[in-house]
């Protein structure tokens, strides 16, 4: 039980921290209905915390006898950031009915997090930090915590797109807001580059 705080500080803060699914959240705000974005953020919360589960069973150490997997998942990671961050920026900012069926949904979320390396990132080293190997009810707890923190601090995301709508009713405003989201889920893309490529040399370095 005095893991409880603990885990639910870390479920925070890896939930609410800025990031490529927190990104769609907030231009799902300033782009569609409310509830829509919710379906995204349920989506993405159920998604993650099946992701949790498996890895906390063993999912991840199994999959590091695939070579090469973490590798495959970065850049499918990466194709998926550069698909969202290209459909923002073709976005004319009009607010249409076509365009709100374009509105990313549930599986869209819970696809999202299963290619998220950050996901997979926080999985492991929360399981690795705050639970014993192969303990269920640890497991339990913290998977319980997670899923009305992420599901919170997702929505928040929503409700902060929300709130910038009431300012960029204009097609022109959304238009650079959306190109802005754009350009970030691109960092995101050129981080996730960099950080595989420093792997890589890392693992030349250690061969040599």
């Amino acid at each position: 039980m005095l893991l409880i705080l603990p885990m639910s500080a870390f479920a925070l803060a890896a939930s609410i921290s800025p990031g490529p699914v927190n990104l769609v959240c907030l231009s799902s705000g300033t782009r569609y209905p409310l509830r829509q974005g919710l379906w995204f953020v349920s989506g993405a919360t159920l998604g993650f915390v099946a992701l949790f589960l498996a890895i906390g069973l063993g999912l991840h150490s199994a999959l590091t006898w695939i070579p090469g997997f973490d590798r495959l998942l970065t850049w499918a990671g990466i194709a998926f950031l550069l698909y969202l961050s290209y459909r923002l920026a073709i976005d004319d900012g009009k607010i249409s009915g076509r365009a709100l069926g374009n509105a990313p949904g549930f599986w869209t979320g819970a696809i999202m997090q299963w290619l998220n390396p950050k996901a997979w990132f926080a999985s492991a080293s929360g399981i690795g930090a705050y639970t014993s190997g192969g303990d269920l009810t640890q497991l339990a707890i913290f998977s319980s915590l997670y899923l009305p923190i992420c599901w919170l601090s997702l929505s928040t995301w929503v409700f902060a797109g929300r709130f910038l709508r009431q300012y960029v009713q204009r097609p022109r405003v959304l238009r650079t807001v959306n190109r802005v989201l754009a350009a970030l889920l691109l960092a995101s893309c050129l981080y996730l580059i960099l950080g595989q490529e420093a792997v890589l040399a890392v693992g030349h370095t250690g061969q040599g």
